[in-house]
C-alpha cells in the first residue's frame, strides 16, 4: 500500500510540475533528447553496452547449458545462438532496433 501511495504523489507532483513548465519546456526537453540520442559519443556508448551485453548473454547461457545439459528449452538456445551469430562476425549490419551495429 506505501508504494501506492508513493507511486500516486509522485505522479501528482509530476503532473502538476509538467502543466506548470507547459509546451515550451517540453519541446526544450526534447530537442536535448534528440540531441544527445544523435552525439556519437552516446551512440558508440550504448553500442559497446548492447555488444558486450550479448557477448556476456552468451558465456551465461554456455556456463549454464554445460550444467544443465540438454535440459535448455530449444527456443532459448536458438536465441542465444543467434545473438552469438551477431557477436562472432554477423554483427554489422542493422538488428531489430533499426540502429548500426558496427
Amino acid at each position: 500500500m506505501r508504494y501506492k501511495v508513493t507511486f500516486a504523489v509522485g505522479l501528482a507532483v509530476g503532473y502538476v510540475l509538467g502543466t506548470r513548465a507547459g509546451r515550451e519546456r517540453y519541446e526544450q526537453l526534447k530537442k536535448s533528447a534528440r540531441e544527445l540520442a544523435q552525439n556519437p559519443a552516446v551512440r558508440n556508448t550504448a553500442e559497446s553496452a548492447g555488444q558486450s551485453g550479448r557477448e556476456f548473454a552468451g558465456k551465461a547461457f554456455a556456463a549454464v547449458s554445460d550444467k544443465m545439459g540438454h535440459a535448455v528449452p530449444e527456443a532459448l538456445a536458438g536465441r542465444v545462438r543467434g545473438l552469438r551469430a551477431r557477436v562472432g562476425g554477423g554483427g554489422a549490419g542493422e538488428d531489430d532496433w533499426g540502429t548500426s551495429n558496427t
